[in-house]
């Protein structure tokens, strides 16, 4: 199982709380629970690779310096995520959700 933070603070209100879906289009927030689900379901990061789905993707460019990576939601919006090393294993970072256009 793979374990993940959530390090944004609107992101961790939508996932716990269920509150500001209203800043995403219809179908963004569903998605967003749905990649968490998928997430936390898999064995290990190398495991989301293999979604083709997800399309993950290192981010480029100024914005991006720390290794960021994202998963597609739908053909606009991106979860942005970073991996980061524990004691034991590595750890998925949930940044943001993202219009990436």
């Amino acid at each position: 199982m793979v374990r993940f933070e959530i390090e944004d603070d609107s992101c961790r209100r939508l996932y716990a709380e269920e509150k500001g879906a209203e800043r995403y289009p219809a179908g963004v927030v569903d998605a967003f629970f749905e990649a968490l689900e998928v997430i936390r379901a898999a064995a290990d990061i190398r495991d989301l690779y293999k979604l083709k789905a997800f399309r993950v993707e290192k981010l480029r460019g100024k914005k991006w310096k720390r290794g960021e990576r994202s998963i597609r939601l739908n053909d606009q919006y991106r979860l942005v995520f970073r991996i980061e090393k524990d004691k034991k294993r590595s750890v998925l970072v949930v940044m943001d959700v993202v219009d990436y256009h």
